[in-house]
């Protein structure tokens, strides 16, 4: 049987290249026709392949109302939340989850730090869009027309003497994001609080949220918190695969190309 359930999985990954016939789903299997054919009248029966008129086959209906579905109902936030903790207990500073959400990024976890001094921050609000590491990584996720059309209606604070100043300032520092896959924050918000942070990518590639690690300066100087980055990548690539449901990061080059 389950040489049988191998055989059938290994059906759909063809088909998914276009329509086939059955001698080239027997070939593909290296079996007889007559098993190929058992194999892809029970996947069409439950509706994971459909016969066309002119014999081939191709996936069927079922299969994409199964993926939709489950991408619906599939929480980031369910899925982050175990390792947020864990980056927590292993940096000891605040982590955050973000969201994109219309205009707006917004922070939707939280687990604060472990030392007596903190940044202020809670679950529901939204994050300076152009200073904030989150909302720089998924804001450079965004198709090009879109940055830079978000780019030239929104406003730019002068926070510090480190926020970002203009439009063309800020579409430099997404372009950077998008090229080097991480982001910071330092000082742009807060002179005293500094920021990393590493994207969470969906089974497309693109990014669905972002995850940053951000600390105090009198707690741990800037330096000292961009040497955390490889675990905070590290830690986004995990949830990425875990929400994905791949063993690859869907991030990989191998996974996906760069969409502009």
């Amino acid at each position: 049987m389950s040489q049988s359930v191998e055989r059938a999985l290994r059906i759909l990954p063809l088909l998914a290249k276009g329509a086939a016939g059955l001698g080239e789903v027997a070939e593909e299997l290296g079996v007889h026709k007559s098993t190929a054919l058992r194999l892809l009248r029970t996947l069409h029966e439950h509706g994971f392949v459909y016969r066309q008129p002119d014999g081939r086959y191709r996936l069927g209906a079922q299969l994409f109302a199964l993926a939709g579905q489950a991408l619906e109902n599939l929480d980031v936030r369910a899925v982050a939340h175990p390792h947020l903790v864990e980056l927590n207990r292993l940096t000891g500073h605040t982590v955050h989850l973000a969201l994109h959400q219309d205009d707006e990024v917004v922070y939707v976890d939280k687990v604060d730090s472990r030392y007596p001094v903190r940044m202020y921050s809670r679950i529901g609000k939204p994050v300076p869009l152009t200073v904030a590491a989150v909302a720089k990584l998924l804001l450079a996720d965004l198709p090009e027309a879109e940055r830079r059309s978000l780019a030239e209606r929104i406003d730019y604070p002068r926070y510090t003497a480190r926020s970002t100043p203009d439009a063309r300032a800020f579409l430099r520092e997404l372009e950077l994001v998008r090229e080097q896959g991480w982001a910071a924050d330092l000082g742009g918000h807060e002179e005293s609080i500094n920021c990393v942070g590493a994207p969470v990518r969906g089974p497309d590639g693109r990014v669905v949220a972002a995850l940053s690690v951000s600390a105090p300066g009198v707690v741990v100087p800037a330096e000292g918190l961009l040497e955390l980055l490889p675990l905070v990548l590290r830690t986004a690539d995990t949830v990425s695969r875990e929400y994905s449901g791949s063993r690859q990061s869907p991030g990989s080059p191998e996974n996906s190309e760069d969409t502009p």
